[in-house]
């Protein structure tokens, strides 16, 4: 049986959340995303993005004075991309395991809880207390599963964090074509080598698993 596991910026859109931060910087939402796909077309981490704009700012720091201010970093059930629900819930009733797992604060796996997914495992860096792509966040997801990388299929929207990382440790990879990072790097050529499928959706998911356990292409 191969099994699914899936990173959480698959699954809700931030483009809010970024608008967000624009507005606590006081920089115009425009200006934001410029600098923010900048800094990923560069390769850099996107939190660089708030070091071109404000010089020395602490990300960590600002948080908790957001949460402090009442203006805490928050996601609902109107950020989901709308296929999450429908696709996990379908790859669950079709018997596979389901684990979300991401590069998120401990806050924001409190309110993917919250949000009742159809998952069975729900974890983040925070939680883990190792970040993608270090393969130690990649090995424990490993541990989470119920079976062996050869059979858990990782879905992710980056390839430096995400896909490379994952295969590396004998993962399965799925690429899909979501958010910032995917579109701006679509056309590397490591997005048509290194996963082993490639999607537009989540909905595409149960079709493509089962083809796989098929043994088909």
């Amino acid at each position: 049986m191969l099994l699914s596991s899936t990173s959480a910026s698959c699954l809700v859109d931030e483009t809010r959340e970024y608008g967000t931060w624009a507005d606590w910087l006081g920089v115009p939402r425009h200006m934001f995303s410029a600098v923010f796909g900048a800094v990923i077309a560069r390769g850099q981490d996107y939190r660089e993005t708030f070091q071109v704009l404000r010089p020395g700012f602490d990300l960590d720091k600002a948080r908790q004075q957001r949460a402090d201010d009442g203006k805490p970093e928050w996601f609902g059930e109107g950020d989901l991309y709308p296929d999450v629900r429908t696709a996990l819930a379908r790859l669950r009733e079709t018997g596979l395991w389901v684990g979300i797992a991401g590069n998120q604060t401990a806050r924001a796996g409190c309110l993917l809880r919250d949000l009742g997914l159809p998952a069975d495992m729900i974890a983040t860096s925070d939680d883990w207390g190792v970040t993608k792509p270090d393969p130690g966040f990649f090995r424990k997801m490993i541990e989470e599963s119920p079976v062996g990388p050869g059979e858990t299929l990782y879905v992710g929207d980056r390839l430096d964090n995400d896909i490379i990382p994952a295969a590396r440790l004998g993962l399965r990879t799925a690429l899909i074509n979501r958010g910032p990072w995917a579109s701006i790097w679509r056309d590397d050529p490591a997005a048509s080598q290194v996963p082993t499928l490639r999607i537009d959706s989540l909905a595409e998911l149960p079709a493509r698993i089962a083809a796989l356990n098929a043994g088909a292409c």
